[in-house]
């Protein structure tokens, strides 16, 4: 009889700790994505983000986040939702490399993943999902989908393309009706900072009426801006006040569902910024070398730069040609010191190692202030201006953020660093999804006990 008691005494001991681990993890995670998302966005002063501003100090906030090589939008944000690496996922750049010359398209469609996302595990474990404006969704597990897309055909505009990817047919209308008015490109156009607004209402409404289990959304005028402005341009400022906003939009809309106290939030990004003074023209060097020819589909070609970003990525049309490879070697040895000295090469190791496109056999990545660039003819050394990333991701400048708050989330505490990889393990425990990431780890303290 006294077994009997101790068994059921321990038992309820049990449950009652299973009931406070449900109530220490969240019913509802909203994944923010702020393209061009920079740590000191949230800790300097300067910046008018006081929805940011207070997640920090309540929740849990990184110092940096390490990101892929190359550090762009797509395999960035695909890393997002697979915790792996491009080499793994199969998302290398934000446009593919073609062999026959780049048409333009980038990586839109989501069977282009090579490995399973949040998405998928959210629907596998019977939860319902929500993306918005997210890259490489169209065709996504989601249940609420309205993707980033866009087609060749300039004509046929910007909205378009979402209209025909939604999921369900009709969503984007139904919010045109009950909260967004007409979208068009002047309602919906990234070089008006409504636009974060106009994603922010849609996130609401979203989360208000369908309050999916995991919702995905990119946020995208710090980019733009920083692009057209460099770092500490003025619009910059007034785009990441836009982002805040649109934050607090979704913050609202959960406090209204009574859901806010499930709710987690994880703000996040995809690379920093580094302003920009100079452009290097690396296929210069392989018109010289005749192993390409300066024209727009490459010509008769032995070897290429796609450039992504400020990096650019060796393709050899015959990945066994080491005659070519050893003429470009030979080539970029014997350029002057004045050249090399604005460029490191990233041999195969390395870029093995951060989990880079596998058939690439080298990268240049230039100083910071220095961004490839894919012209084939004109000066080597070139004038740019504002900002860009798609550097290595080995310094601050180019790192993101990171900012956790609410429901499951411990407070007032600081990462140092971390990788962009180890966001969705985050995501599996307080969502309580079977989901294995391959290069992703889960550190410690980000969690509530």
């Amino acid at each position: 009889m006294k077994k009997t008691y101790l068994w059921v005494v321990f038992i309820f001991i049990g449950f009652q700790k299973m009931k406070a681990q449900e109530k220490s993890v969240s019913k509802h995670v909203i994944l923010i994505s702020v393209d061009g998302f920079r740590p000191d966005f949230y800790q300097e002063a300067k910046w008018p983000v006081p929805n940011l501003k207070n997640m920090t100090k309540e929740g849990v906030s990184a110092n940096g986040v390490r990101g892929v090589f190359p550090s762009v939008t797509y395999p960035s944000h695909t890393t997002l939702i697979t915790g792996a690496f491009p080499a793994t996922h199969g998302i290398y750049y934000n446009s593919p490399f073609e062999t026959k010359g780049q048409t333009g398209k980038w990586y839109w469609e989501s069977n282009l993943i090579q490995t399973e996302t949040l998405w998928g595990a959210v629907r596998k474990a019977g939860k319902k999902s929500a993306s918005l404006i997210w890259p490489v969704s169209v065709g996504a597990p989601v249940d609420y989908n309205i993707p980033e897309v866009w087609t060749l055909d300039k004509s046929y505009g910007r909205i378009a393309p979402m209209r025909e990817h939604q999921t369900p047919k009709g969503l984007l209308e139904e919010m045109e009706t009950e909260v967004l008015g007409k979208m068009n490109i002047a309602t919906f156009n990234g070089d008006n900072l409504s636009r974060e607004d106009r994603t922010g209402e849609m996130a609401g409404y979203i989360l208000g009426k369908y309050k999916p289990n995991l919702m995905t959304i990119h946020l995208i005028a710090t980019d733009h801006f920083q692009h057209e402005q460099g770092r500490n341009g003025k619009k910059v400022h007034t785009a990441i006040a836009a982002v805040d906003r649109a934050i607090g939009k979704i913050m609202e809309a959960a406090e209204q569902s009574n859901i806010l106290d499930k709710t987690t939030f994880i703000i996040t990004g995809d690379h920093g910024f580094v302003d920009i003074h100079s452009a290097l023209n690396p296929n210069i060097w392989l018109v010289e070398e005749g192993l390409m020819e300066a024209k727009e589909n490459r010509g008769n070609w032995k070897a290429t730069f796609h450039t992504q970003g400020a990096s650019a990525f060796l393709h050899l049309k015959d990945q066994n040609d080491l005659k070519t490879l050893t003429k470009i070697r030979e080539k970029l040895k014997n350029l002057p010191n004045s050249v090399k000295k604005l460029f490191r090469v990233v041999e195969k190791n390395e870029l093995d190692s951060i989990g880079a496109d596998p058939t690439v056999v080298l990268a240049l990545n230039p100083i910071p202030g220095v961004a490839m660039s894919g012209a084939v003819s004109g000066a080597v050394v070139t004038k740019r201006t504002g900002g860009t990333h798609g550097y290595f991701p080995d310094f601050h400048q180019i790192e993101t953020g990171f900012v956790a708050w609410g429901a499951g989330i411990s407070e007032g505490k600081i990462i140092s660093k971390m990788g962009i990889e180890d966001i969705a393990p985050i995501i599996s425990a307080l969502l309580h999804l079977n989901f294995k990431t391959k290069d992703g780890i889960l550190y410690p303290g980000i969690l509530k006990d």
